[in-house]
């Protein structure tokens, strides 16, 4: 038998945080020792922080990195312990993602990125370069560091570590995930052991197509396969969720967290490599390809990695698989990203305008698990969570938080912003729901601050505007609807800027928006209303979704309101409803529809998208959780300037119509699984990309 034991870790890294960043690699390093593990996996780019963007084009990233990695490499870190070390590094004129492996304080090999991620929310094509050989050269170390390691030059490019007892290799990230991956090659070369360092964000149903493709990668062609990711907001709109794992011959025998407010996790697994052997030696075609596969370059470590035979070192078994619900990850994910948004920011807690409809109530929720995973994490002797807590919560005398409801009655602030159009249905779930989680409630009316408004308009123009159901025109109808959704933003902002001094607390609230997915879409928004705010935990989750996550949340987070909340009519409340005026809040899907009402759907979003698409350039932040956000300056790069009438589309779709006999039906009756959400204005609604698909999106 040869015995390896490794370590593997989700991280907490912050982008730019040097300290933070060190600080967390060195703990894990440690607890990898402790265990007795021989090889170290950390995330991509780790020392830098994955998200940095362009301060990756700043020179004084890449040497910050360099003086980090120095640090680690000077004391007795990696004696021992084969460690691999994402950060950027600069070779010529080109920048290159790089994992470097370091072993008994020197740098065995630099491994360049070579299939970079550059879809979605990915951009590494912006500041880094492609490793395009299939070679290893020879990389002159920055003085500095030379001097320092006593060592001159190191092998850089695509290969692998022959050591004296088995072979290792990293494969980055995206690599995995393209056609051609490098660790085909590479166990046919004979590597049995594959590192793969990565900055993965949360997405909703992801994580099965992670994992299988990890399992994929070993159960044909045998091998170790190491995955290390990031966990946690590092300073943008994407939660890297974690979920570091050790897969062996097509098993996952080790599993990390994919939600935690850790800030450093570490995974062990006790592997026999020779069962890698054994695998590969009874598969007749992967010995006769690799007796024909062209050689990867490789560097020769003198160097024993396994231990022998001992029955006092269990080896890891296959486990099952842990995987969240939508609702759960909708839970935890937003939560998480939360509280490092909070403690990260300087602020002292959150405001949110809470009208006591779904979206609001969601992001409501949201808050309440967040103040429940951290007293959970405080029970469990987090220090750093309780550090963070105390502090925030602005806790003396030794107290710390014990109890979610009271913990959130210090950072938690809701303000129902009722006008002469609010219900009282709607201001009790909002008074209910707040009493629930435990947040400091307010209720005040905005009609005062609307009316003069309205006097003032009166003013200047000599007219004052109207309801329709007074007589009013469109125009009228929606100025006055519009004048109350500011008129919320403005108090919002206002409110999270001075209820601390009111309180006698240092800091400020972060103002929380709660607009869905589908209302960006949609255009289903008036811009610089409550929709307009700091940070946007739900603003890429379907309203689909966020109704399931009600009803899952109403029985357990123990918010038993938002089940009432769920079930009630959507309604904006900006004008008045008398007994000869009401809304229509149907679905206009059917059973089943003719090629000529989906051709009216179809132009009738794409009208009100174009329409609406400035709206985008001004979208709070929003935790991103899935495969398509609205965020046009972020992820979705598209104009917001358009011909509304769509001449040239629209004509095809009518020509399509009646290629089709468009005044029949087009499908037969579907079950109402399998309707299309639509939202809650009446227009057609558009679920997000892939929200009800568990393989969408990498």
């Amino acid at each position: 038998m040869r015995l390896l034991k490794v370590a593997t870790c989700n991280l907490n890294q912050w982008a730019m945080d040097f300290d933070c960043n060190l600080n967390n690699i060195k703990e894990s390093i440690t607890r990898a020792k402790q265990s007795g593990a021989v090889i170290r996996l950390g995330p991509e780019l780790e020392i830098t922080g994955y998200g940095c963007e362009d301060h990756f084009l700043e020179l004084d990233t890449v040497a910050h990195g360099w003086e980090c990695l120095k640090d680690i490499l000077l004391s007795d870190w990696t004696d021992g312990i084969l460690c691999s070390f994402g950060m950027p590094v600069i070779r010529g004129s080109e920048r290159y993602n790089c994992q470097v492996l370091c072993l008994n304080r020197k740098i065995i090999m630099i491994r360049p990125k070579m299939w970079l991620a550059n879809d979605g929310n990915y951009r590494e094509l912006r500041w880094f370069t492609a490793w395009k050989h299939k070679e290893l050269v020879d990389f002159q170390l920055p003085s500095e560091i030379s001097t320092a390691l006593s060592q001159q030059t190191v092998p850089f490019g695509y290969g692998y570590i022959q050591f004296l007892d088995t072979a290792v290799a990293a494969e980055v990230c995206e690599e995995l995930y393209t056609p051609i991956p490098p660790h085909a090659e590479l166990a046919l070369n004979g590597v049995e052991v594959f590192m793969n360092a990565s900055g993965s964000h949360h997405q909703l149903r992801k994580l099965d197509l992670r994992l299988r493709s990890f399992i994929d990668a070993t159960h044909s062609r045998g091998g170790v396969y190491m995955y290390s990711n990031q966990q946690g907001c590092d300073g943008g709109r994407l939660y890297y969720d974690g979920c570091s794992c050790v897969v062996l011959n097509g098993d996952v025998v080790a599993q990390g967290s994919q939600f935690s407010l850790k800030d450093v996790e570490v995974v062990v697994a006790q592997i026999d490599l020779d069962a890698v052997a054994s695998l590969r030696g009874s598969i007749s075609s992967f010995q006769e390809q690799a007796s024909c596969n062209p050689k990867v370059p490789s560097v020769a470590t003198p160097y024993k990695l396994c231990q022998p035979f001992n029955l006092q070192m269990p080896l890891s078994s296959p486990l099952e698989i842990r995987y969240h619900s939508p609702e759960e990850e909708i839970a935890f994910g937003p939560s998480c990203w939360m509280w490092d948004y909070l403690r990260r920011s300087g602020a002292s807690g959150f405001l949110l305008p809470l009208s006591g409809g779904a979206d609001s109530s969601s992001v409501a929720a949201i808050v309440g698990c967040m103040c429940q995973l951290v007293v959970k994490e405080v029970e469990n002797g987090d220090e750093q969570v309780k550090a963070d807590a105390i502090r925030i919560g602005h806790y003396t005398d030794g107290e710390f938080p014990t109890d979610s409801k009271e913990f959130a009655k210090r950072i938690f602030y809701t303000v129902f912003m009722g006008s002469e159009n609010s219900s009282e249905a709607t201001r009790m779930r909002a008074k209910v729901l707040a009493t629930e989680i435990g947040s400091w409630h307010l209720d005040v009316s905005i009609d005062g601050v609307v009316s003069a408004l309205l006097s003032l308009f009166q003013t200047l123009t000599g007219k004052r505007p109207r309801y329709k159901v007074d007589g009013g025109s469109n125009i009228e109808n929606l100025g006055l609807q519009n004048i109350q959704a500011r008129i919320r933003m403005v108090l919002a902002f206002m409110l999270a800027s001075l209820l601390p001094w009111v309180h006698n607390k240092p800091g400020f609230y972060l103002v929380l928006g709660s607009s869905n997915v589908d209302e960006g879409l949609r255009g289903y928004l008036t811009k610089y209303d409550c929709s307009s705010a700091d940070i946007n935990p739900i603003g890429s989750i379907s309203k689909q979704d966020l109704r399931r996550f009600l009803r899952w949340a109403a029985t357990h987070l123990g918010y038993t309101s938002l089940a009432e909340i769920e079930a009630a009519p959507p309604t904006a409340e900006l004008e008045p409803i008398r007994s000869n005026y009401s809304q229509n809040l149907c679905y206009k899907w059917g059973a089943s529809l003719s090629p000529s009402e989906v051709a009216d759907k179809v132009k009738h979003f794409f009208k009100y998208y174009s329409i609406n698409r400035h709206k985008m350039t001004v979208l709070t932040p929003s935790y991103h959780a899935e495969s398509y956000s609205p965020e046009d300056n972020r992820f979705d790069l598209r104009q917001f300037l358009y011909n509304v009438r769509w001449p040239y589309q629209f004509r095809k779709i009518d020509e399509l119509v009646r290629e089709f006999d468009g005044e029949k039906p087009a499908l037969a009756k579907v079950s109402d699984e399998e309707k299309v959400g639509v939202a809650s204005d009446g227009g057609m609604g558009v679920v997000a990309a892939g929200s009800d698909d568990p393989k969408a999106g990498l």
